[in-house]
Parts: C-alpha cells; sequence; structure tokens
C-alpha cells in the first residue's frame, strides 16, 4: 500500500519531469544549439521509418529542404494513346497540380506520421520548399497557384499568423540560435518563387530575396552560418550526366551561383556551408574556389524516396557502379563513406554535430542512414571556416587546391564518360545481335542448300 502511495505521489513529478526535457530539447534562442538535423523529399503516401533514427539523433532543429510532401500529381508514361506524356508526340505534361483540398489533405497526411509528430515534440522544425511541395514540378516563378501553396506550407510548418513570412512573395527567412561565442545562424532560401525557366541562365532568387540575402550575411556576426537551399549549389551532376539526364541545381544557373559565391566572400562570413537536397541520393562536395575558405554543400535526399529504391533490388548494385563511374570534380570522397563512390542512393538524412567544448570547436556533418549509422560525412575544426585564416591554410599545403576545378572544366570524353560508356555498350549489342543474326541467317542458308543436295 505504502509503495502503491508513493508511485502515485511520484507520478506527477515524472509527468513534470518528462514535459520540461520535451520543452529543453526545443532550440532556445539563447541556449547553444549542438545537434541540428535535416533532410527532404519525404512522400505522405509512403511508409517513414527513417524519423526514429532522426528522434534517436535529438536534434534540438530539425531543417526541412523541400518536397516535404509530394502535392502535385503523376501521369503513366505514355508514347501512345490519347493522352501522350513522352516522346514525339506528348501533348500533355507528365505533372500537373493538384487542388487546394488534396495539398492541404497531404500535409495533414504527413503531419500526422507518429514519428514526425514525436520530433516535432522535440525540436523545433522550420523548413523551406522544393518543385513537389511549391505545386509542379520543376516548376519556377510561373506556376500560378504559388500563392496558395505558401500558405499551406507555412500552416505545416505552425508559422505564426502575424509572421512575415505570410506577407512576403516566398517563403525564404533566417533564425539565429545560440549565446554569444556559440552562434548559429541558419538561412533558408527560396528557390522556386522568383525562379526563372532551366535554360534561361536568369534568376533563381530574385530582387528582394537578393537584398534580404546580403543584409541577413553582412547582418550580425554567428561562428556558424548554415545555407538551406531546396537544390544543390556546389555538385553539377548535369554537366557529366547529360544528355542521358538532366537534375535541377544551381550550377544550371551560372550566374546566379557565381553571384552566391562574390556575395559569401565579400560578406567576410566566416562559418558558412550548405545544405540541400532534391537529387534523392546524399553526397558532400567542396569548393574552394567560391570563398576564401572551402564552401561545403551536404546533400540529403531523400527521408523516403531515393534512386535505388525506385529499381528493383537486384539493380541496385548497378546503380552504384553508375553512382562510381559519373565524373565529378567537386565531391569530398572519404574512407568513412558506405560506399566507394561516397554517394548513399538510399533514404538518409543529414546531421550536424557542434563540439563547442572542444579546443578548437569542432563541426562534424555527416549522412546517416534510417538505422542512424553514419554512411559519410566530414569533421573539422569550425577555424578551418574562417576568412582570416585562408592565407595560413594555403601556405600549411591543406588540400585546397583540390576542390577548385567545375565539373564543365573536365576534358570532353571524361565529362561525357558515362554517356559515351552507355551509348558504346548499346552499340556493341545491336552490332552482337546484328552479327548473331547474319551468322544464324547464314547457318541457316547452309543447311537449307545441303537439304537440297541430300
Amino acid at each position: 500500500m505504502a509503495t502503491s502511495t508513493r508511485a502515485l505521489l511520484l507520478l506527477p513529478l515524472l509527468l513534470l519531469f518528462l514535459l520540461s526535457r520535451s520543452l529543453s530539447l526545443r532550440a532556445d534562442p539563447g541556449a547553444a544549439v549542438s545537434r541540428i538535423a535535416f533532410g527532404s523529399c519525404a512522400n505522405q503516401s509512403a511508409p517513414q521509418p527513417v524519423w526514429e533514427a532522426v528522434v534517436g539523433f535529438d536534434p534540438q532543429v530539425f531543417i526541412w529542404l523541400g518536397d516535404n510532401v509530394y502535392g502535385d500529381n503523376k501521369r503513366p508514361f505514355r508514347v501512345f494513346g490519347r493522352e501522350r506524356t513522352v516522346g514525339p508526340w506528348r501533348n500533355v505534361p507528365r505533372f500537373y497540380p493538384s487542388t487546394e483540398a488534396e495539398l492541404r489533405r497531404r500535409y495533414e497526411m504527413a503531419k500526422a506520421k507518429p514519428g514526425y509528430a514525436k520530433l516535432r515534440e522535440r525540436a523545433q522544425v522550420i523548413g523551406t520548399w522544393d518543385d513537389h511541395d511549391y505545386g509542379l514540378n520543376d516548376a519556377g516563378k510561373e506556376f500560378g497557384g504559388k500563392v496558395t501553396s505558401q500558405r499551406l506550407l507555412l500552416d505545416f510548418l505552425d508559422e505564426a499568423e502575424d509572421s512575415s513570412r505570410r506577407q512576403q512573395a516566398g517563403v525564404y527567412a533566417s533564425y539565429m540560435f545560440g549565446p554569444e561565442g556559440k552562434r548559429v545562424k541558419v538561412i533558408l532560401l527560396d528557390t522556386r518563387y522568383h525562379r526563372d525557366p532551366l535554360s534561361s541562365d536568369g534568376a533563381v532568387l530574385g530582387d528582394p530575396q537578393w537584398q534580404w540575402l546580403e543584409r541577413e550575411l553582412h547582418g550580425p556576426r554567428s561562428e556558424i552560418t548554415i545555407i538551406g537551399s531546396s537544390i544543390q549549389v556546389i555538385s553539377n551532376l548535369s554537366a557529366t550526366t547529360g544528355p542521358l539526364f538532366y537534375v535541377e541545381s544551381w550550377a544550371r544557373f551560372p550566374r546566379e551561383r557565381e553571384r552566391l559565391f562574390r556575395l559569401i566572400d565579400s560578406s567576410k562570413r566566416n562559418g558558412v556551408f550548405f545544405i540541400s537536397g532534391d537529387v534523392h541520393f546524399g553526397e558532400i562536395s567542396r569548393y574552394d574556389c567560391g570563398a576564401q575558405y572551402p564552401l561545403y554543400d551536404i546533400t540529403s535526399s531523400g527521408l523516403t524516396q531515393s534512386v535505388e529504391n525506385s529499381v528493383p533490388s537486384v539493380f541496385q548494385p548497378l546503380m552504384r557502379l553508375v553512382a562510381l563511374l559519373t565524373p565529378t570534380t567537386l565531391r569530398v570522397f572519404s574512407p568513412n563513406c558506405r560506399y566507394k563512390s561516397c554517394t548513399y542512393g538510399q533514404p538518409n538524412f543529414g546531421a550536424i554535430e557542434i563540439d563547442w567544448n572542444a579546443v578548437p570547436p569542432q563541426i562534424k556533418l555527416e549522412l546517416r542512414d534510417v538505422e542512424g549509422n553514419s554512411v559519410g560525412g566530414v569533421e573539422f575544426p569550425i577555424s578551418e571556416l574562417d576568412p582570416s585564416k585562408a592565407h595560413a591554410i594555403t601556405k600549411q599545403g591543406h588540400s585546397y587546391q583540390r576542390h577548385c576545378a567545375l565539373e564543365t572544366e573536365l576534358p570532353w570524353l571524361v565529362r561525357h564518360r558515362l554517356a559515351l560508356l552507355l551509348f558504346g555498350t548499346i552499340a556493341v549489342l545491336v552490332i552482337a545481335v546484328v552479327l548473331l543474326g547474319i551468322t544464324c541467317l547464314s547457318a541457316a542458308n547452309i543447311f537449307t542448300k545441303k537439304s537440297k543436295m541430300e
């Protein structure tokens, strides 16, 4: 009886402890932030076991990088028929937007996932969008439903009704966490609302967002500045996979990307690196000639969508071979990678760990699988991302020039190696089939003549 009484008395204290712990795990702007998770490409209709690993990482902040839901619709591949979505006779687009009610329902499905609900209780969730939650695959400023999509995204993110994000054209935003000396600034870009067509080499951000970004980068200092972009900033996969396929990235808008690098460089801001999503695989890339210190881009994609899961398991080793054979100049290769290509084509999330107590303070940037295990990462002192140390790094023989050549600067044969291998293999197979057919016809002809002679 006494034991039961004590248990009843302790129950409120236990509940109070759990509640206070849950609240303390949310990022208090005045508390030091040491763990940040991020991810992209989460189909609300698919199982999402990855949330258990994200919660297990125990982040104080989680950052959505787009395709937070898949809000558009997709017609099947059809070359013939009434609705032809591919080929020279295509008469309808393959993707088309949902109604407002349907897009809202998909956000509600995503928000109701038990694992994600648990994360929301423990961490502050912030984010931006990409094309599928913007409303239409590969869409930019021409998309007519963007005002409605903006409102629904901000509802999903629990943005306050009086937030400036609800008044502006686009969902870009910034956040500052931590006390002086341990500050982390997060800048989230909107690469959709003002973006020109992909083949234009026009605008990505638009003038109002560029002006805002300049103020943010020249504003109050922080030890670390994370720039979240829904599409890759550093890597230019399309330069080495074309004409087989192309993906969206800042490299498709070279003048805008160069402007971004110049702005970071001129701001003299230390601790800047990028996080991105979109491409359905994970990788870490690095560019040493964009600013006075290396610029990293940690791409995590996706939480459910991945290139390897889009094919039967028997073909997954082939996908890894293709990743290994694809030329790259900016990817970070490390013995810590799960696969030799240092890409990860299965569901994943990004993890940032900051050790403020180390001397000097250290930062670890990782990609993790659905079990929470690391599949690739880099770790270095935060001081490496300091423009005042750039000269010292170069003099000490640091690998500072290794990641300076862009993919577009590769020799033609190297750059198009993947396409040449594919087309060469197809040509060899066609020739082999033709030769086999000729051989069979010749053998049949000889057999027929022998039969007639007999």
